[in-house]
């Protein structure tokens, strides 16, 4: 009998590759300061998962960041601003996401693992195309090609609609949605796959929630390490998952439990 997980969507930066979610953040806070405006991380990673231009107007919407680019443009933060900004990071987005473009570790092994089984691997995630290009190569080299990659501005609008999740499955041909899964480590991320009738898995550990480097993370005292991917979980359990897990090198299990559940005809949260 076929396995009744049909297909799972993953994320990309902090999900399968990036530990961290660290090349967005990067990224982000260099383009604001090329006008002058110093970001931090946790104002960046506040709306983390959103599709760029939509995350940039959110960031820019942050009454201090207003104030920040007040002071340095003399004037509030425009529409013109947002499209200026969104156009100086598309380039240094996609030069930090090649560089960063390292499988979370264990990753190649889910998916290898996830292809005997005959689940089909689609994607999605916040960055477009061009950043795209040159992240593909260097994923496939250490083992990870899904068959469908949809990216920022590929659909109708981004996360937390399901456009994109819906896209991947259509471009698979995969059906019914609550047959299917879908990874996050961003609670909108979440809500995208909730919105979209599946499953859905947050990865607490190597994503935004925490926001660490592996070597970073790493170097954790066990008690910090623990207290922060609570409270990472605790973000991603509030947006609606299913499931949470560390990270994506722990989801066969959560697989195989959902496999049970959907022959004893559960259903996801969102159905």
């Amino acid at each position: 009998m076929s396995y009744p997980v049909k297909a799972v969507i993953f994320d990309w930066a902090g999900t399968m590759v990036d530990f961290g979610s660290m090349a967005p953040v990067m990224a982000m806070i260099e383009a604001f300061a090329a006008y002058g405006v110093a970001i931090t991380e946790a104002e960046v990673r506040r709306d983390m998962g959103r599709a760029k231009r939509e995350h940039i107007s959110a960031i820019m919407s942050v009454p201090n960041v207003v104030a920040r680019w007040v002071a340095a443009n003399g004037a509030v933060p425009t529409t013109a601003d947002e499209d200026n900004i969104h156009d100086a990071l598309e380039p240094l987005i996609a030069e930090a996401a090649m560089r960063l473009t390292k499988l979370i570790p264990g990753a190649a092994e889910v998916i290898a693992d996830l292809e005997k089984l005959g689940v089909k691997i689609g994607s999605g995630t916040g960055y477009t195309r061009r950043t795209m290009v040159g992240v593909l190569p260097r994923a496939a080299a250490e083992g990870y090609s899904p068959r469908v990659v949809v990216c920022s501005g590929e659909t109708p609008s981004g996360r937390p609609a399901p456009f994109m999740t819906w896209k991947a499955l259509t471009e698979m041909n995969v059906w019914p949605a609550q047959a299917c899964v879908k990874v996050d480590d961003a609670a909108v991320g979440i809500e995208e796959g909730r919105n979209a009738g599946c499953w859905t898995i947050g990865v607490a550990a190597s994503g935004n929630g925490v926001g660490l480097s592996l070597e970073s993370y790493r170097s954790l005292t066990e008690t910090d390490r623990a207290a922060r991917v609570v409270a990472s979980a605790r973000q991603l359990n509030a947006a609606g998952a299913d499931y949470v897990i560390d990270t994506v090198a722990d989801i066969r299990p959560i697989l195989d439990e959902i496999a049970a559940r959907i022959i004893a005809g559960d259903r996801p949260a969102s159905g």
